[in-house]
This record gives structure tokens, C-alpha cells and sequence, in this order.
């Protein structure tokens, strides 16, 4: 992987009837899409959590794709066509995401998917994608090897499945960030690592441990505990007895909350850091004792302190949906509107029709799509990584997340 320092933050369309090709169908009212009103109809698939433990980030997400569907439909972005999108619950489990995937290729009017929100759900569908040349871009996947390769940690990249992008950045990059804050910042020197044994808290986990070491702290335990498990007492008094000055977890805020609790109710004053796995409101409301000096890495800068954002926030808010667009909110409107753009770049190049092979002619674009997006500047460099490698690291004060610091990192 290559490595980065840290720095502070400072159509040509006319309109009227398309001609339908092959990736055209009568609208059968359920999604999947073909003549409307003489347009083309082209759906944008979503895949994410919309039920069980971490449906708040999954609702964010869909929600927030389906505004930038009515945005591209009310500004006709692209002349001729109308977008519509197609929402599927993966529960945060890989089996379902695999079927999910497999349902969407067999959609032929989907030209694009945004999601899921797990890397380990992501892990069961690229292959599935990229079989059928649909483009797949994830609001919210940070494990390095999705988009460079197992090989990724010696240097070794290469990129596995040419249809998969994300918006997210990785964890190469967000596990040094919180390494280097917890060192630097919060002046801890004897950390106690926790991860809950799944491709994304793992792997965080280990990228943080190194970098940690690295700079001169020491990891001074490490355990493990199961999803969906609600007693870490035993992992508590591990840390406790450890005598560390911080707790690092590795995975999601349901297990992490409760985690971050017990540790508290040992009598070890000392804060819980997580990445953007635990930056939710529910990581404080799992915990009985206060969360005051709890630590979270996130993706991207403060969504609401950013003024590209202004108009997403004031739209998703007009339209009235009932959960927030939460942690991802953001990435996933500009993981659909590069969908939207590559289309809009496919049938421009092809006489206002999308064409018979708009899959793969979609994906080719979606390598050159570059635009201003709620999250900033959006595009993809080779591995379909974003280029916007920016974080923000979350304290909980007085009860709620608080930004604390925002950071970038470059070649």
C-alpha cells in the first residue's frame, strides 16, 4: 500500500422519445424500469442494511440515493432518461448481499448499484458484478483489499474487479489517522485492542496496531468478540487488569457501545476509540455510563460545516424522510450522481440512446466522472479508490459526537 502523510485540513440531449435498445423495458411499476412518457427509464440499485442492528446507517444510505435520483429526474440531468432505483436489504449479512447482487444483475434495466455498507458483504458481491460488467460503487467499504488486492499490505497492488468503486475511503488510511491521533492528540502510550472478528473490524484493527507501534505506543493486550454478543465483561476486566491508558475497537457501534460501557463499569476510566463503525448516535445510546471522552474516525469532513453540503441537507431535509442521512449520507448521493454522470456521459456519446452494452460503456466512464460533490471533489484514481482522502475524528461530549479534528492525507 502506498503510503501517506498526514496533514491538517486546512447533455447534449434534445428531448422527446428514445429508442429503446436492449436495456429498455415496459415499466412493470416495481423498480425496473423502460418507457416513461417516452423516456428511457434507467434504475440505480441499492444495496444496504434497511433492517436489524444497523439499519440507521442502511436507511441513510437509500435515502440518500433516492434524493439524488430525484434531483438528476427534476433537473433532467440526462435528456430522455428517468431515473429509479431499487432498494435491497443485505441485513449486513454476505450470503444476502450475494443474492442481492445476483438479483440486480438480472435486472437489465439496472446500469449501476450504490452500496452495501459492509466490506464483508462487498467481499460476496464484486465477483458478481463484475461478471455482468455492472458498476458497483460502495458509499462506505474501507477495506484496502476490495479495490487493490489481497496483497495490498506488501505492496503488491492490483486491482481485483474493474467494476467497483467507492466514495469511502480505505482503512489504510483512516487506521493511521486514529494511530496517529491517539498518539500525537490524546497522548496515549498504552493502547488495548479489540476487534469483533469481521473482515472490516479486523483489519482496522491491525492497521491501527501497526501504526500505533510504529510511532512508539504499545499495544499491551489484544481479544476478540462475536457479533451479536452483549456480554464483554471477560474482555473488560482483560483491559482493566492490562493497566491501558485506551481502548482501540475494531467493528460496529452495537457491540462497540456495549463494549466501551463494561470497560467503564471495570472502574478503567479511560476512553474507547473506534472508526467509522462506531461513529453513530446508537454507539452512545448502547451505554448505561457516560460516553464523555469516547473517540471515532469517520470518512470525510462534517457533512453539515461543509458548504458543498448546504443544498444536500436542506433538500434531504425538504423531503421529509424519516431517518437522517446519517454517516454516509453524503458519500452515497455522490456514489449515485457518478452513476448518474456516467450515464449521462454514455448516452451523450451515443446519439441521446443508451445503448445495448450500457453496462460496460458505464463503467468505462465511470473512471473518467469528475465533479463537485456534497462530499467535495469526486473521482476515482486507478484502483477505483476516491481521490478525496479526507477524515474527521468524532469525540463524545456532554452526550453527542463532537468534530474534533479534520485531516487529509497525500501522496
Amino acid at each position: 500500500m502506498r503510503h501517506r502523510s498526514l496533514l491538517i485540513l486546512t447533455t447534449v440531449l434534445t428531448t422527446g422519445a428514445l429508442t429503446l435498445t436492449a436495456c429498455g423495458s415496459r415499466d412493470d411499476g416495481k423498480g425496473g424500469g423502460g418507457d416513461d412518457g417516452g423516456k428511457t427509464t434507467v434504475v440505480i440499485g441499492v444495496d444496504a442494511p434497511l433492517t436489524g442492528s444497523l439499519s440507521a446507517l442502511g436507511q441513510g444510505i437509500k435515502n440518500s440515493v433516492d434524493l439524488a435520483v430525484r434531483t438528476a429526474n427534476k433537473n433532467n440531468e440526462v435528456p430522455g432518461v428517468t431515473f429509479k432505483i431499487e432498494a435491497l436489504d443485505d441485513q449486513a449479512v454476505p450470503a444476502s448481499g450475494q443474492q442481492n447482487a445476483t438479483k440486480l444483475v438480472g435486472m437489465k434495466d439496472v446500469l449501476g448499484v450504490v452500496g452495501p455498507l459492509n466490506s464483508g458483504v462487498s467481499q460476496s458481491m464484486q465477483g458478481v458484478f463484475d461478471k455482468a460488467n455492472l458498476t458497483q460503487v460502495s458509499p462506505a467499504n474501507t477495506n484496502p483489499a476490495l479495490s487493490q488486492g489481497d496483497k495490498w499490505a506488501t505492496g503488491d497492488l492490483k486491482r481485483p474487479f474493474k467494476t467497483y468503486f467507492r466514495t469511502a475511503t480505505t482503512d489504510v488510511v483512516q487506521g493511521r489517522f486514529a494511530a496517529q491521533y491517539l498518539f500525537n492528540d490524546a497522548k496515549k502510550r498504552k493502547v488495548y485492542v479489540v476487534n469483533d472478528k469481521q473482515t472490516y473490524g479486523a483489519g482496522l484493527a491491525a492497521i491501527f496496531s501497526k501504526e500505533f507501534q510504529r510511532l512508539g505506543g504499545k499495544v499491551v493486550g489484544t481479544d476478540s468478540v462475536t457479533v451479536k454478543e452483549t456480554d464483554f465483561s471477560s474482555t473488560a476486566d482483560k483491559i482493566k487488569a492490562s493497566g491501558a491508558d485506551s481502548v482501540y475497537f475494531g467493528g460496529q457501534y452495537p457491540e462497540g457501545g456495549l463494549l466501551a460501557d463494561q470497560v467503564k463499569k471495570t472502574g478503567a476510566k479511560i476512553p474507547t476509540m473506534g472508526g467509522d463503525g462506531i461513529y453513530d448516535p446508537q454507539f452512545i445510546k448502547a451505554s448505561a455510563e457516560a460516553n464523555d471522552g469516547d473517540l471515532a474516525t469517520s470518512v470525510g469532513y462534517p457533512v453539515e460545516k461543509l458548504p458543498t453540503a448546504k443544498k444536500f441537507i436542506e433538500n434531504y431535509k425538504a423531503a421529509g424522510y424519516k431517518d437522517p442521512y446519517a454517516a454516509y449520507g453524503g458519500y452515497s448521493y455522490d456514489a449515485a450522481w457518478s452513476i448518474v454522470q456516467a450515464v449521462k456521459a454514455v448516452v451523450a456519446a451515443n446519439d441521446g440512446k443508451v445503448p445495448a452494452d450500457a453496462r460496460a460503456k458505464v463503467t468505462e466512464a465511470m473512471s473518467k466522472v469528475s465533479f463537485d460533490g456534497v462530499t467535495g471533489k469526486v473521482s476515482f484514481d486507478q484502483y477505483g479508490d476516491t481521490t478525496n482522502k479526507q477524515l474527521t475524528v468524532y469525540q463524545v461530549k456532554n452526550g453527542e459526537w463532537k468534530d474534533v479534528k479534520s485531516a487529509t492525507f497525500e501522496d
